[in-house]
């Protein structure tokens, strides 16, 4: 059924679980090192290898970016949580439980509000943050998809398994109709964008830094009740998601039109295809045989430490955004642009230190993306926002126009000084010999009579036609204002 058709007919219901891994210097239970990459069972403990007689130690800072999440995310913080086991499974966790947080979780009782690219705001409901560990990870080898169906053999990395992650999970949302997949994109993108503001991960999707789980059901109107989920798994890119939602919807719709029934399970999702497939039957919570942690005492954050953490939130996307465009005064889409682009910081940055945001935003958005595009870097790495701001102040005080100004800021690029001080050694500074000038104006004027007569005649976008040679002459550093200005005197003259 097409995706159009299937939300015509029935009421998509979104769940969304969230898992963060948090940016500790060590694990969550042990002090073998938290960091991505390495060779293969390089970052392991006997806890992360889950040998017997190795006990678990709860990290601090964990447990404090945690709390952090809870608040931004407008949750109470538990006055006292303990972690369980989670029984089932696991090939890459080696203690085969997974030590996580079942019905007393850090944080509970949040809501986020999240915004559309129109500027639709839909709030979500918060139930549960809690804290737990990550399991290690699987490679299978042998077979074409990378999966274990025909694979001749897996290999386990642990390096993973006991890095702190906060698992965030919603309640139901519901009545988003036909939006349904722009708002479970929408909504990981705003907590992404929190992670990062609240400094407590890289939160890079890539890296699997941040991993969706989207719980997708279908009913026949808002008054009935919810239908059958599913949940596709570890979903790692905005348009992923936004995919996973619209084939599950079109897939269950096409299912229940049949006369079928949805069945409760995982499942995987292609990126090759935006398709789903089926993974295992979904457990319930009793299927897990939760029961506490023996092994570490409860979780009891003082209160005086809960509004420490508090005071010290930073300023969170949404407030931040809605600050700098009412001191910019720039649109929407200009914001979300540069939003999209990674680029807020830098231009932010930039402003601070004395350009104007129009300014600021032109040359990060433009030359500067430019040059990161075709040299495959992130472009809030190429330079300095001081060295932005100063290229403007030059282009301001009638130094540099901007095609000169682009000469300097690939200087700049690589590594040859500041703007001033390559803007010095190349001779890019705007002619400022008057004589030079009036020359150059003089021979074009010359060697254009039919340009001239046009002028004459009320087509002043003629000059057009007269900077060329200018610019020619003086080598691109005319002050195209004094040159028209010079070109009318001449010609009226």
């Amino acid at each position: 059924m097409k995706y159009e058709e299937a939300v015509a007919k029935y009421d998509p219901a979104l769940g969304i679980e969230v898992h963060v891994e948090l940016g500790t210097a060590t694990k969550m239970f042990d002090a073998a090192p938290n960091t991505f990459g390495g060779g293969a069972n390089e970052n392991t403990t006997p806890s992360s290898l889950g040998l017997p007689g190795a006990l678990p130690v709860v990290n601090r800072t964990a447990v404090e970016y945690a709390i952090r999440i809870g608040l931004a995310l407008g949750c109470e913080i538990a006055q006292e949580c303990r972690f369980a086991r989670k029984n089932y499974f696991y090939p890459d966790l080696a203690k085969n439980f997974q030590t996580s947080q079942a019905d007393e979780p850090i944080a509970f009782d949040g809501r986020i509000d999240v915004e559309l690219e129109d500027g639709t705001i839909v709030p979500v409901e918060i139930e549960r943050a809690h804290m737990e560990e990550d399991a290690g990870k699987n490679t299978h080898v042998g077979g074409t998809s990378g999966r274990i169906h025909g694979a001749d053999h897996s290999l386990v990395d642990y390096n993973r398994a006991g890095v702190p992650l906060v698992e965030i999970v919603t309640h139901p949302i519901l009545g988003v109709g036909d939006r349904a997949p722009e708002v479970a994109a929408a909504y990981v993108r705003t907590l992404r964008d929190i992670f990062r503001a609240l400094d407590v991960s890289e939160a890079r999707m890539e890296q699997g830094n941040v991993r969706a789980d989207i719980n997708v059901s279908l009913r026949p109107d808002a008054d009935a009740p919810l239908g059958t989920r599913t949940e596709t798994k570890n979903v790692n890119s905005f348009r992923s998601i936004e995919r996973a939602v619209r084939y599950e919807i079109a897939r269950q719709a096409d299912i229940l039109d049949a006369g079928g029934s949805v069945l409760q399970e995982t499942r995987h999702f292609h990126e090759a295809d935006g398709s789903t497939s089926s993974g295992r039957p979904k457990s319930d919570a009793d299927d897990y045989r939760y029961f506490p942690e023996p092994d570490l005492v409860p979780v009891a954050p003082s209160r005086e430490w809960v509004e420490e953490i508090r005071a010290g939130l930073p300023e969170l996307p949404a407030a931040r955004r809605r600050r700098l465009l009412g001191e910019w005064g720039i649109s929407d889409l200009e914001m979300r642009d540069i939003i999209n682009a990674g680029l807020l910081d830098p231009v932010e940055a930039t402003v601070v230190a004395g350009a104007t945001p129009d300014a600021a935003r032109k040359w990060w958005m433009g030359e500067i993306a430019r040059l990161a595009k075709q040299q495959d870097v992130d472009a809030a790495g190429l330079t300095t926002p001081e060295s932005v701001a100063e290229l403007q102040k030059l282009i301001d005080d009638g130094k540099l126009n901007d095609k000169l100004a682009r000469k300097v800021l690939a200087g700049v690029l690589e590594g040859r000084g500041t703007p001033a001080q390559v803007m010095e050694a190349d001779g890019l500074q705007i002619v400022e010999d008057t004589g030079a000038l009036e020359a150059a104006v003089d021979d074009a004027i010359a060697q254009n009579p039919d340009v001239v007569e046009k002028i004459k005649g009320g087509k002043m976008q003629a000059i057009g036609a007269l900077m060329g040679p200018i610019m020619k002459a003086t080598r691109g550093q005319a002050d195209a204002g004094k040159a028209r200005e010079l070109i009318m005197a001449r010609i009226n003259g």
